[in-house]
């Protein structure tokens, strides 16, 4: 069997870990939820030392639910398709069993002892709670120390970057991960994962409820793992208070192929290297080979109107999450000033300098966006982007004396869209440059999640993966 390995990654023979297969071996008794664990609990011994996803393993609790499940299992009532199933939890969601530090010194042995809802729908699915994931530091853009499956060199994105990695490296079948801007999406782009960024207020978030962009999703190897985990716990847990959540069928939606599509460009177009240009080109004359209808910016005033209201997403995204996460992050550096990285303090101090008319501008300035792809529902079927600027980035750390490297997890450029749009985005492995993964993705209208999950599971069986030659260096700055 072709395995990824730490020298490289090429989408057309990797095999990611899966769980939905193996579990129809568990009535059989030809394999166990144990075994399943056991197997998972190997690769990260052999493997951890040198991607550190984990901020945190209880492989005692994960042994003794896995138990519970085989005899599940082997009764004939199983709670779910996905009991049995070994997950990572991003270190920012809570869990009973294991501290929530959220990738901060300031906050190193907090320890709340409670789940998150979603982590209890997962229990509640059966499903094997075995670690907590590295997050960046709050789910901000200070690097944890994670390191991508391919490469160690590399990033691999953020924030959800130890659930990313930890899919990728076939530790786990699935992770949970949080996006904000793009903190689902690039991660899964630069570790080849296949990734739900819901509908806004899709999955219920439990605590986490401080911004108003942020949604918790599944990395997974598979597009079927990655639905029933969505739907597990949203079916237990529902969505967000005021919104209905994610909604669909309780097995994977069936393929659907899309009779139209919407390319677009994004901010990131100008400053994307030309090997993965070429990349994408190669996967869009598949989808016109295969009789699907390309519509650009030069094709529809619409999508010109939508290209232009995203033409500031960067800006407008940042400036809405600095705000609301200002107070939050100021408690925190006044109990801990040595224990918040400069990097988050410099991101507080801009948002310090922010008025409220500074915000009111930038929600009004989301509201037209939010039009602007409204008017384009009925146009065609999703829209479909990359996932990340191109492939991963070489990241050694901060040089002493430099300034700071403004994303050392990667630009999310390309995931400000579907997060301002309120969206739901589904990332897949279909491209690597220079052996490096590079994501695409697909989105839609608000509660088009499983249409969505549909066109991603058709597109991954119909589109041949691209390998493109070349570098592979990415474009963040490289330090250390």
């Amino acid at each position: 069997m072709a395995q990824a390995t730490a020298t490289g990654y090429d989408p057309r023979t990797y095999e990611p870990l899966t769980f939905h297969d193996a579990a129809r071996r568990f009535r059989t008794g030809d394999d166990t939820p144990r075994a399943f664990l056991e197997r998972c609990l190997a690769t990260i011994e052999e493997r951890e030392p040198v991607v550190r996803a984990f901020a945190h393993l209880r492989p005692d609790l994960a042994r003794a639910a896995a138990d519970a499940s085989t005899e599940r299992w082997a009764a004939g009532e199983p709670r779910s398709p996905i009991d049995g199933m070994p997950v990572g939890i991003k270190d920012l969601l809570e869990t009973k069993d294991m501290p929530t530090e959220y990738g901060c010194e300031g906050l190193r042995g907090n320890f709340p002892q409670r789940d998150n809802a979603a982590v209890w729908a997962l229990r509640q699915a059966g499903a094997v709670v075995l670690g907590k994931t590295v997050t960046a530091e709050l789910g901000g853009s200070h690097p944890g120390p994670t390191t991508n499956p391919f490469d160690e060199r590399r990033s691999p994105g953020g924030s959800s970057s130890g659930s990313a990695a930890a899919v990728a490296a076939r530790m786990l079948p699935a992770a949970l991960g949080s996006q904000v801007g793009g903190s689902i999406i690039r991660p899964a782009g630069y570790c080849g994962n296949v990734a739900l960024k819901p509908t806004q207020g899709g999955i219920n978030r439990g605590e986490r409820q401080a911004t108003s962009m942020s949604t918790h999703g599944v990395h997974a190897g598979c597009i079927e793992d990655m639905w029933q985990v969505a739907i597990e716990i949203a079916r237990r847990a529902g969505g967000d208070r005021g919104w209905p959540g994610l909604d669909g069928p309780t097995t994977t939606p069936a393929p659907r192929r899309p009779e139209r599509l919407i390319v677009l460009e994004t901010q990131g177009w100008a400053e994307l290297d030309d090997a993965s240009k070429e990349g994408f080109a190669s996967v869009l004359g598949q989808l016109r080979e295969l009789g699907v209808q390309l519509l650009g910016r030069r094709d529809s005033p619409l999508i010109e109107s939508l290209e232009q209201a995203i033409g500031d997403a960067r800006e407008v995204c940042n400036a809405i999450t600095g705000w609301e996460n200002r107070w939050a992050t100021r408690n925190l550096v006044d109990q801990h000033p040595d224990g918040v990285s400069e990097r988050a303090k410099a991101v507080l101090a801009r948002a310090e300098a922010m008025s409220v008319d500074d915000y009111r501008a930038a929600l009004l300035a989301r509201e037209a966006t939010q039009a602007a792809h409204a008017a384009l529902a009925g146009s065609a079927d999703a829209i479909i982007t990359l996932s990340c600027p191109g492939p991963a980035h070489v990241w050694l750390g901060d040089e002493p004396g430099k300034p700071l490297a403004p994303r050392p997890t990667g630009d999310p450029v390309f995931n400000f869209p579907s997060s301002m749009l309120f969206a739901p985005a589904v990332s897949m492995p279909l491209m690597s440059v220079g052996g490096m993964p590079v994501g695409v993705q697909v989105f839609g209208q608000p509660q088009q999640d499983a249409a969505m999950t549909a066109i991603a599971r058709w597109l991954l069986g119909a589109v041949a993966p691209v390998a493109v030659a070349g570098d592979g260096t990415g474009h963040a700055p490289v330090a250390g």
